[in-house]
């Protein structure tokens, strides 16, 4: 199915950075289980920029910052190579598909390693923060820096938002890794895919939302040992 695809795509989560030792948030060993979310809501942040801060550097960039890209991403990447995949969907925020070489990706939730000011929307990579003076601010108006991804009670960014869905609706194949999608609207874009027909190939290390209503084929486990084995079926 894959081979034959005319136009594939892939919808990522949490469970395919899991193994490069990026945790879920969600779940029993996610994050929320022991970082209060209230720090990632925007409002929060808006009022006590410096206390969501300490938590934001701890979890992102002391805990993770370092995290490289595993075997997950790097077939996905020269599955994009070969033409199998023309684009990744992703609710990851941690950057390693574009670090994998993945080309065509789509932050739905943003990047960490990008920071944009509060106040004159300027961007900056993280490498031009110090993040040892919290709150680290704007070089040019000195406003708030946040990191660019999408908060609590904040929009998903509208590019991508339109984008994949607009992908979900020629793809035909869609293949989800790692991910429930419990979150909407990311959870609409694979019933999206399936309206218009495409087959859907899921993996996933337990049984999602998607298995019993719109997947075609269920592969159980890991990313990494499923993607594995596919990389080796398509010789990449």
């Amino acid at each position: 199915m894959i081979r034959t695809a005319k136009f594939g795509i892939a919808f990522t989560g949490a469970g395919i950075s899991v193994d490069s030792g990026i945790p879920p948030f969600r779940g029993e060993s996610g994050l929320w289980s022991s970082v209060d979310p209230i720090y990632l809501e925007i409002e929060f942040f808006t009022k006590k920029p410096l206390q969501s801060w300490k938590v934001i550097k701890e979890i992102f960039y002391d805990k993770f910052g370092d995290a490289k890209p595993n075997v997950s991403h790097d077939i996905l990447s020269k599955m994009g190579e070969r033409g199998f995949i023309e684009s990744v969907i992703t609710q990851n925020i941690d950057g390693l598909h574009q670090e994998a070489g993945s080309k065509g990706v789509y932050e739905l939730h943003g990047s960490h390693k990008n920071l944009v000011c509060t106040e004159c929307s300027t961007e900056y990579d993280i490498s031009f923060a110090d993040l040892n003076f919290l709150p680290p601010t704007c070089f040019i108006c000195k406003g708030l820096l946040k990191p660019d991804i999408v908060f609590f009670n904040e929009e998903i960014p509208h590019l991508a938002k339109k984008r994949s869905f607009e992908l979900a609706e020629k793809c035909d194949l869609l293949l989800i890794i790692g991910t429930n999608a419990d979150v909407y609207p990311a959870n609409a874009i694979p019933v999206m895919a399936h309206k218009h027909n495409a087959t859907i190939i899921e993996i996933n290390i337990t049984e999602s939302n998607f298995t019993h209503s719109i997947t075609d084929i269920f592969l159980k486990g890991k990313a990494t040992d499923i993607m594995g084995k596919l990389g080796e079926l398509l010789y990449l």
